[in-house]
């Protein structure tokens, strides 16, 4: 029960970084190679911590826009009318979203800037997620399985 609370904790704090902080799939996969933890519940695990760490981070980040000047507020203003002007609009954005490349941490600070409702935000950021951390965990139990038998063999070879 340890280990999970460690995995959780570890992945909601990273996600709580506005900059900076290493990539979640990233320490899925240190978990996955240097624990036992089955594959499927880590991947869950992660994408529920990581979609609830960038929320928070959202909402954090949405108490701060009352610190902006009005000028600042007014461009903010007008970002969210270009961005959200449409349904259409607003669908691309979400679909983009879950596919990003672009580090989520500052689209979920832009998010919390712009107003958005964040909880559609969050569900496509988790079901992207569900994606790219199965991925990733995945190909690290395939090298977890077979290289760590053929690294083991020649480490531990006289």
């Amino acid at each position: 029960m340890t280990d999970w609370l460690v995995v959780a904790g570890s992945i909601f704090a990273i996600n709580l970084l506005p900059a900076f902080g290493p990539p979640t799939w990233a320490v899925l996969v240190f978990f996955r190679l240097n624990s036992d933890l089955p594959a499927v519940p880590l991947v869950l695990l992660g994408a529920v911590a990581a979609a609830s760490g960038r929320f928070v981070l959202a909402t954090v980040t949405r108490h701060f826009r009352g610190r902006f000047s009005a000028e600042r507020r007014a461009n903010l203003q007008a970002a969210e009318e270009v961005l959200l002007g449409s349904r259409t609009k607003a669908a691309a954005g979400l679909g983009l979203f879950a596919i990003s490349p672009i580090p989520s941490a500052q689209l979920f600070v832009a998010a919390g800037l712009l107003t958005v409702p964040l909880l559609p935000l969050t569900a496509a950021f988790f079901a992207g997620r569900l994606v790219s951390y199965s991925l990733y965990v995945a190909g690290a139990s395939a090298a977890k399985d077979s290289l760590g038998q053929v690294l083991g063999d020649v480490i531990g070879s006289p």
